[in-house]
């Protein structure tokens, strides 16, 4: 790995962390507002990345680089203490708190892609003939233009893929608790017993892995086409 790689894994660090507590510090704060105070009280409504880290050292720090490593680009997750009684007893409030997490990585996606779009429209930016997650806008301007198209590009692309891995519907995913909105009180406490199974949770990350290309391929195709107009990928 050249000097530039190291480089460009940094900044691939920096977003990631500064997503991924963005996304534990939603949860916590929608958590802490609907009557969970646990988390709060634990420091994670806080965009301070230490008390995440010092809760999940493995996802926030030795999975990202490792992931990085192996295939360039970021993985990793962390999580916020809950109070699972409360959870119980206010399912529905509880699947807006998982969903916060989600809907935060979307806010930023939908932050880049008003920021590469307006670069576009200026002429600052270009969409390139080939696009990466580290690449996806081409600048005309050299220097800190430059730095700035990568750093909305790892930005855009990290939080989109966080945004879908989150909301796909396997035990232990943000997304498994949309079923909440359509199931009655009794099935909800069943269901409660399988997304908290240490088993099944692992098991549902190996699915989500080699499931997840399938599906984030043609959504990022799509988002990437709003943001260039006319230009097809």
């Amino acid at each position: 790995m050249d000097f530039q790689q190291i480089q460009l894994g940094l900044v691939w660090y920096v977003i990631f962390l500064f997503s991924l507590v963005f996304h534990e510090a939603s949860h916590a704060l929608v958590s802490y507002r609907l009557g969970d105070p646990t988390a709060k009280e634990g420091g994670q409504v806080s965009l301070n990345p230490i008390p995440h880290i010092q809760r999940e050292l493995f996802g926030t720090v030795i999975i990202p680089i490792a992931s990085y490593l192996m295939a360039g680009w970021m993985f990793g997750w962390a999580s916020i203490p809950q109070d699972y009684h409360w959870a119980r007893q206010n399912p529905k409030k509880s699947a807006w708190v998982a969903l916060a997490g989600p809907a935060s990585n979307l806010a930023l996606v939908i932050v880049a892609m008003v920021l590469i779009r307006l670069g576009y429209y200026f002429d600052v930016f270009y969409a390139p003939d080939t696009i990466t997650f580290s690449s996806l806008v081409g600048s005309g301007e050299p220097g800190i233009f430059d730095h700035v198209a990568t750093f909305l590009s790892i930005l855009f692309s990290l939080n989109l893929i966080l945004f879908i891995f989150n909301l796909l519907p396997l035990p232990s995913f943000d997304g498994v608790h949309l079923i909440f909105f359509i199931v009655d009180d009794e099935q909800i406490g069943h269901i409660l017993n399988y997304i908290h199974n240490p088993g099944l949770s692992f098991f549902s990350l190996i699915i989500a892995w080699n499931i997840f290309d399938y599906i984030f391929g043609p959504i990022h195709t799509i988002f990437v086409n709003m943001i260039y107009p006319g230009v097809t990928y």
